[in-house]
C-alpha cells in the first residue's frame, strides 16, 4: 500500500487526508500543533468557556454536507445546524442598526423600506447570484486552475458573460443598489475574500447567494465540532494523526519527495500533500531549486487581511446584542484602502463582533457570554500589545455605546491573537488570517498552482491555491488536491 503523507490539518488537511484514506492509501496527517483543526481549533477556559479560534461564519450548509455524502454520511450524524434568525446584525450607529432577517420575504421588505423599487433589483441581483452560485459550486471551484483547457466546457462558456469572472464586484452591486447601506451590506461578504470590491470578480455575487437567501448556520458546540466530525470521517478511513510534530524539511530525490524529516528524524512516503501554508512550504522545507515561487512572487501578490482578534469572557448576559453584528460605523473604503493599498493599522476601523453563547448555552458557564471580536487589518504590520490594547479600548467603547450597557467591568477572561500569533502557530506569511485574496488577477488558474512543477509527487491545498479562501472552499482544495495526486499515482 502507497503511503502518504499530508502536512497540516486544517479543514484541507482533513479533507484531502480523508478523500486519499477512502481510495485505499495509507495516510498520515502531521500537524505542528497539539490538536486537529489549524485556524479552527477551539481552546477551553477552566472556567467553562469555549473559544472557536478561527472561523464564525457557516455559509454554504451544501458544500459541508457534499463532504460528508461522500463518505456515505449526513452532518447530522455529527453536530446539529441551527439557523439563526436574524442572521446577522449591521450596526451604521448607535441608533440605526439593520437587523437582517433569515426570511427572504423579509429581506425583500427591508430593502424596499431602505430604498424605493431596490426589492425587484434584489430578486433580479439574486436570480444571477444563485446562477453563478450553481455554476460556480458544481462546475468551476472543482478546476485544480493546472490548464486553461480546464474550462472548454459547454456550459461555463455558454454562461462566460453571466459568471463576470473578470468584471468588478463594486460597479456590478451599484448597477442594482445606490443607497450606502445597501450597498454596503452587499458588498461586506466580499471581505471574507480578502480584496477591496472594486478588485474583486462580480463572479463572487454567489456569496450573497449563500448568506442571504440560504442563509446563515451555527455548528452547535462550535466550528470545533466540524472539525471533531471530520476529523472521525478521516479516522474512520485509516488516517493515521501526528501531532506535535512540525514538518522540519522535505527530503528530494530524483525530483522525487521521498522523505519528510520531523523533531531530526527521516519518515518516507510515495507522496506528499502539503496543506500548511504555502509559502512557508515553499521557502522553509525545499531547497531553492525546487520551489514553484520566489519570494518577490509572494511579496506582488495581495494577502487577504490578518485580524487582531480578542476572546472575551463576560459574567453577564448582553441583552441587545445578537449572534452576529458587523459594526459599519465608520468608512469600509478608508479601512479596505489601509488594508490593501496603504497598509496600516486603521485609522477608524470596522470590526466584528461574535456572541455565539446566544445560541449555544454549552459554551460558556451559565448566566455568561462568550464573546469573539475581530478587526481585519493589513498583513504584514507591527504587532505590539500596546497596539492591541489600544484598539480593544475603541472596539469596546462602540460596542457598549451600541448596547448601552456596561461590559468592560463584567470582562473575567480575555486573550488577544493577531499577527505575530498567526505567524507562530500556522507559519502564515506576514500573519495573514485568510489566505490569498480573489482579485481580479489572483482568480482560478491565476492562483498559485496545486501541484509543484518539478517534484512529480508534491501537492498543495489550502486557502493560497485553488479555489480560495475561506471555509468551504478548503474543503474543496482538499478534493481537488486529492483527486489529482490519485490521477498522478494511477499513472505511475
Amino acid at each position: 500500500m502507497q503511503k502518504i503523507a499530508v502536512i497540516g490539518s486544517g479543514f484541507s488537511g482533513l479533507s484531502t487526508s480523508a478523500y486519499l484514506a477512502s481510495a485505499g492509501y495509507e495516510v498520515h496527517v502531521f500537524e505542528k500543533n497539539e490538536v486537529a483543526g489549524g485556524r479552527a481549533r477551539q481552546f477551553r477556559t477552566e472556567t467553562g468557556y469555549v473559544f472557536d479560534m478561527g472561523p464564525s461564519w457557516y455559509w454554504m450548509p451544501d458544500v459541508f454536507e457534499k463532504f460528508f455524502n461522500d463518505f456515505g454520511f449526513s452532518v447530522s450524524d455529527f453536530y446539529e445546524l441551527k439557523l439563526l434568525n436574524p442572521s446577522f446584525d449591521v450596526v451604521f450607529d448607535k441608533k440605526d442598526t439593520m437587523s437582517v432577517p433569515e426570511k427572504y420575504d423579509e429581506l425583500c421588505n427591508l430593502f424596499e423600506s431602505i430604498e424605493k423599487g431596490s426589492s425587484a433589483q434584489l430578486t433580479k441581483f439574486m436570480s444571477e447570484a444563485e446562477y453563478k452560485y450553481k455554476t460556480g459550486i458544481e462546475k468551476i471551484v472543482y478546476k485544480p486552475g493546472l490548464s486553461i483547457t480546464e474550462f472548454i466546457d459547454l456550459d461555463i462558456i455558454k454562461g462566460a458573460f453571466r459568471l463576470q469572472i473578470f468584471s468588478s464586484f463594486s460597479k456590478h452591486v451599484r448597477k442594482y443598489f445606490s443607497h450606502p447601506k445597501l450597498i454596503a451590506l452587499m458588498e461586506f461578504p466580499v471581505l471574507f475574500l480578502g480584496a477591496m470590491p472594486s478588485e474583486t470578480p462580480a463572479l463572487y455575487s454567489l456569496m450573497n447567494y449563500a448568506g442571504l437567501k440560504l442563509g446563515t448556520y451555527y455548528p452547535m458546540g462550535g466550528f470545533g465540532k466540524v472539525i471533531d466530525a471530520m476529523s472521525k470521517v478521516a479516522e474512520k478511513n485509516g488516517v493515521v494523526f501526528h501531532y506535535n510534530s512540525p514538518v522540519e524539511k522535505i527530503e528530494i530525490e530524483n525530483n522525487q519527495a521521498k522523505k519528510i524529516v520531523i523533531n531530526g528524524e527521516q519518515f518516507a512516503f510515495d507522496a506528499i500533500v502539503a496543506s500548511a501554508d504555502y509559502h512557508h512550504v515553499e521557502s522553509k522545507l525545499l531547497p531553492v531549486e525546487y520551489r514553484n515561487y520566489s519570494e518577490n512572487y509572494w511579496d506582488k501578490k495581495t494577502f487577504a487581511p490578518s485580524s487582531l482578534i480578542f476572546y472575551l469572557g463576560v459574567n453577564k448576559r448582553i441583552k441587545s446584542l445578537e449572534h452576529h453584528t458587523l459594526f459599519f460605523d465608520e468608512d469600509l473604503d478608508l479601512h479596505s484602502r489601509e488594508i490593501y493599498k496603504n497598509p496600516k493599522w486603521p485609522t477608524k476601523p470596522l470590526f466584528y463582533v461574535c456572541c455565539p453563547s446566544k445560541t449555544d448555552d454549552g459554551i460558556a458557564p451559565e448566566g455568561h457570554e462568550n464573546l469573539f471580536l475581530l478587526m481585519p487589518i493589513a498583513a504584514g504590520l507591527g504587532d505590539t500589545n500596546e497596539l492591541r490594547e489600544k484598539y480593544f479600548d475603541m472596539m469596546m467603547e462602540r460596542l457598549e455605546n451600541q448596547t448601552g450597557e456596561e461590559i468592560l467591568s463584567h470582562i473575567d477572561f480575555k486573550k488577544s491573537y493577531c499577527v505575530n500569533d498567526f505567524i507562530l502557530d500556522y507559519n502564515s506569511y506576514k500573519g495573514n488570517a485568510y489566505g490569498l485574496a480573489n482579485t481580479l488577477s489572483q482568480t482560478a488558474n491565476l492562483k498559485p498552482k496545486i501541484r509543484n512543477k518539478k517534484i512529480n509527487n508534491l501537492f498543495y491545498t489550502g486557502q493560497l491555491t485553488v479555489p480560495g479562501p475561506g471555509v468551504p472552499p478548503s474543503i474543496i482544495s482538499g478534493k481537488v488536491a486529492a483527486t489529482q495526486l490519485i490521477k498522478h499515482l494511477n499513472k505511475i
